[in-house]
């Protein structure tokens, strides 16, 4: 890893150099804990909006804010120190499923600003917080045919995919970001887009901000969706310099070990990430996953017994608990020491 001079998160190499960060949990999780209704998602300004969108929870940072910010401060108070903004889905490709994709900007902007003031709420000079600001990835893929007839044909390109994280990114620095999480990659052409458009970015602006890199291991084979084996999804990423890479989502801890392991030895000069859901699905329990607090933060000390990570959190089904929980688990775990 080259030593980057940013414009913003500076502090975080050597933060993380000294301790294992930690990141928050499930935003999803935590909504769906509201059980908000069509008119709620609504509110007064899409009252009458033509089509159905309840389920955009990117919407909620315009419509709801006080509730986007209320999970913000909960992850806070439970020890994170990164919190993510709530745009995983705000990218006008994203946001065409529900005719709002001239709102992307504006959700990516106020969604932003709402993770700036928690964060400027809880920040201590022992204990600053940061905003991650969140890219995922799209309904549509680069690499992946949506008819079994026919190999070749793709719903997006990557000019397209380009464009909308450019203008994700470009609201998502302009309301406070410290950082960039380009993640739950699935398709590594996509993540291209991403990456290219923040280097474009970066250029235009002056501004450089870290970057964290995270993929997706979908089942047993160990590759995410589009084929790559975890060694060659960080050999085709690698170039973007990034501050941390890692995994997240489609797994608990215990089956996302082994790719892990094999992240943290292949990247030896990058900081590794590791947010998983919590276990597997189960419709039965309250968050809509089997893993208590106590579970999960017992599989990521035993990561960071091993000296695997040096970011920890969690994704679908965590919540506040459990990442208290990591936090009081890992808290005097020394960081993965980086191989140059």
């Amino acid at each position: 890893m080259t030593a980057k001079k940013y414009t913003r998160g500076q502090a975080l190499p050597e933060i993380l150099k000294k301790r294992i960060m930690i990141l928050d949990g499930a935003m999803g999780t935590m909504v769906q804990r509201f059980k908000l209704s069509e008119a709620q998602f609504r509110g007064e300004r899409f009252k009458d909006f033509h089509k159905d969108i309840k389920g955009n929870n990117e919407l909620l940072s315009l419509t709801r804010p006080d509730i986007i910010r209320d999970i913000h401060e909960g992850y806070l108070a439970a020890g994170a120190d990164m919190v993510e903004t709530n745009t995983f889905g705000a990218t006008t490709v994203a946001q065409a499923d529900y005719d709002m994709q001239d709102l992307a900007k504006e959700m990516n902007l106020q969604s932003a600003k709402l993770a700036r003031a928690a964060c400027d709420k809880f920040s201590t000079p022992d204990k600053p917080r940061f905003v991650a600001g969140a890219l995922g990835p799209t309904p549509k893929t680069a690499s992946i045919s949506p008819d079994v007839n026919d190999p070749g044909a793709r719903n997006v390109s990557f000019e397209e995919l380009r464009s909308a994280y450019y203008e994700q990114v470009e609201a998502l620095v302009e309301g406070g970001s410290d950082l960039l999480l380009v993640e739950t990659i699935f398709d590594t052409l996509n993540a291209k887009a991403a990456l290219f458009a923040i280097d474009e970015y970066f250029e235009a602006s002056g501004e450089c901000l870290p970057i964290i890199i995270s993929g997706t291991v979908t089942d047993a084979s160990g590759r995410i969706l589009s084929g790559q084996t975890v060694t060659a999804f960080w050999h085709s990423i690698r170039h973007s310099e990034p501050l941390a890479v890692g995994l997240n989502c489609a797994l608990g801890a215990a089956l996302m070990r082994p790719y892990i392991q094999e992240l943290a030895k292949v990247a030896g000069d990058t900081f590794i990430s590791c947010y998983p859901n919590a276990g597997l699905p189960n419709p039965m329990a309250e968050t809509g996953f089997d893993e208590t607090p106590e579970v999960t933060s017992r599989l990521l000390h035993e990561f960071g017994a091993e000296g695997l990570v040096n970011i920890v959190g969690g994704c679908c089904g965590t919540t506040p608990e459990h990442i208290g929980a990591i936090g009081h688990a890992v808290f005097k775990l020394p960081p993965r020491a980086l191989n140059f």
